[in-house]
């Protein structure tokens, strides 16, 4: 695959650039760790930000740094920078080469320089908020280090004013994330959470609604939500056909269905089949344990 803003190809990079399903563990809850690694989630996201109090937040950054030192594997949510907690856990995910979330993401230089202060070694994923954000995006996925974008949709509706399950009120910033990512040649971006944990309608509607808009992974809060999300982001049995058929074609312009067959779609037919055979967007899947930097690099 061809690696974004001059970084290099690893299958810890491949893997974090096309994982689906991004499940969320609170750090003060390391009781939860294992089972958040065991859940089938195509990554786990150890979150010392929101998801804990601030009288928990150093404790929290100590249950994780034990886990990764025991051979867990990652991806850290930090505090953002300006807050009391920022320096601790970039340290912390520094020492273990892990992915880092890094929320509130809208300045393309402090990303840079979070990705250099990890002698850039921790490729970054844009948590793209806020409205300053959203207008940023292209600038911000193009950042040396960045790898990824993923929506933070209920902190922007806040921002907003508006309901953070409003499909319609947060179209365009779900799109111009897509374009922004796109244009800086780097994967497509992960959805926001579904808060509803137990409905899967809704869940459905909203894996739904990410996919059509060209979202390709999304972020998850409960492990129940897993599935339904894997299964929406995968192509269905109709896709896979329309893509064989088209393949079948060959080469040149042709007809399929009625409907012209160019280069843009043959290109397109064959991502729908990498996407169903291996429920990656680039090739084979890779195992979560490649999250483990590899000794032949010097990071």
């Amino acid at each position: 695959m061809s690696v974004p803003n001059g970084g290099r190809s690893s299958p810890a990079m491949d893997h974090l650039t096309t994982a689906r399903t991004w499940l969320f563990v609170p750090g003060h809850r390391p009781d939860r760790f294992d089972k958040a690694a065991s859940s089938g989630a195509d990554l786990v996201i150890i979150d010392l930000e929101d998801a804990v109090p601030a009288a928990d937040k150093d404790r929290s950054r100590g249950h994780a740094a034990a886990w990764l030192a025991r051979g867990g594997r990652a991806v850290v949510r930090i505090n953002p920078p300006g807050t009391p907690w920022f320096e601790a856990d970039l340290h912390t995910a520094a020492d273990h080469g892990c992915p880092v979330l890094v929320p509130k993401a809208e300045d393309p230089a402090v990303l840079a320089g979070i990705f250099a202060r990890t002698a850039e070694c921790c490729p970054l994923v844009a948590l793209i908020e806020t409205a300053l954000g959203v207008e940023r995006a292209r600038e911000v996925c193009a950042t040396p280090g960045v790898v990824r974008a993923a929506f933070g949709n209920v902190d922007l509706a806040a921002q907003l004013g508006v309901a953070h399950d409003d499909h319609l009120a947060l179209a365009h910033a779900r799109s111009r994330l897509v374009l922004a990512s796109a244009a800086a040649g780097v994967r497509p971006p992960v959805d926001g959470v579904t808060t509803a944990v137990r409905d899967a309608e809704a869940l459905a509607a909203d894996v739904a609604h990410a996919r059509r808009l060209g979202l390709t992974g999304k972020l998850c809060v409960h492990p129940a939500q897993l599935g339904v999300v894997a299964d929406g982001l995968t192509p269905s049995e109709s896709e896979v056909r329309w893509a064989r058929a088209v393949l079948d074609a060959g080469e040149a312009v042709t007809t399929v269905d009625g409907q012209m067959v160019d280069k843009p779609v043959l290109a397109r037919a064959r991502r729908v089949l990498a996407q169903r055979v291996t429920g990656n967007f680039s090739g084979p899947s890779t195992p979560r344990s490649s999250l483990r930097p590899d000794p032949s690099e010097s990071c």
